[in-house]
């Protein structure tokens, strides 16, 4: 008798789904996924929808009071649930907007239609999925890499607990042998910053800017001796952890 496959639903919130396109450039894999799983709701790539579902992947930070009631929704109906990114795992680039009153959010970018559509009247500051519901599993980045997008389904498919990468950003550049960029005169947030990116950013001359999120106990009294020895401070880099680090929900 032949083992019913697991039903998998991929959902968006408050996001670029960015990370969905990540999922189905995949392209090489997908052929063996859909022998694997049955996808019911995916609107990156299908329009049939289900609420039956034994895995749900979820993209995107929660941003308004219906998506709320939505997320806590998607809990229920799933065993597992997957934080898919950086938007739905730490809050992402959109909790930038939590560094102003609300209201002044709203005019700035919707002006005098701030007043009357609902939409905008819904906003409330954004924060990642777990401040709502408890969640399973992370992918972070911002993009997911797609390795590891694999090896977390893969994991999960064969009922194991996913490993997830717990040491810091610095570890991946010493292996892709890159030169610090912290000797090229710039700063980064590698040093507290979770890696499972390969270190992508430096490796191609940029600098790490945490959008993966920090890592379990981060040495900051480390990273903060690393900014004294380049003559940097604290304060000089303050803005580039508030980019994807800046999400500071309401009570949880």
């Amino acid at each position: 008798m032949e083992m019913e496959k697991p039903k998998v639903a991929f959902f968006s919130f408050t996001c670029c789904e960015g990370c969905q396109l990540m999922v189905l450039s995949c392209e090489d894999e997908l052929p063996d996924i859909l022998k694997l799983v049955n996808i019911v709701n995916f609107r990156e790539a299908m329009t049939e929808k289900s609420d039956d579902y034994d895995i749900a992947f979820v993209e995107g930070s929660i941003s308004r009071k219906e998506e709320i009631k939505k997320i806590k929704k998607i809990r229920n109906n799933a065993k597992i649930v997957v934080a898919l990114g950086a938007c739905s795992s730490t809050g992402g680039l959109n909790c930038l907007k939590n560094r102003f009153p609300m209201e002044d959010v709203k005019m700035s970018v919707y002006g005098k239609e701030a007043e009357t559509n609902y939409n905008v009247n819904d906003t409330i500051p954004a924060r990642p999925i777990d401040s709502i519901i408890h969640v399973d599993y992370y992918i972070h980045g911002c993009p997911i890499p797609k390795k590891e997008f694999l090896n977390v389904f893969t994991s999960l498919l064969l009922g194991k607990r996913p490993d997830i990468p717990n040491q810091p950003v610095c570890v991946e550049c010493k292996m892709a042998g890159n030169i610090c960029v912290f000797e090229k005169g710039m700063s980064c947030l590698g040093p507290v910053t979770r890696a499972g990116c390969d270190a992508i950013c430096v490796s191609y001359g940029a600098m790490c800017w945490g959008c993966r999120g920090y890592v379990d106990n981060p040495n900051t009294q480390s990273h903060g001796e690393t900014l004294k020895k380049y003559g940097l401070t604290v304060e000089s880099v303050i803005r580039k952890f508030s980019l994807y680090g800046k999400c500071k929900p309401e009570g949880k």
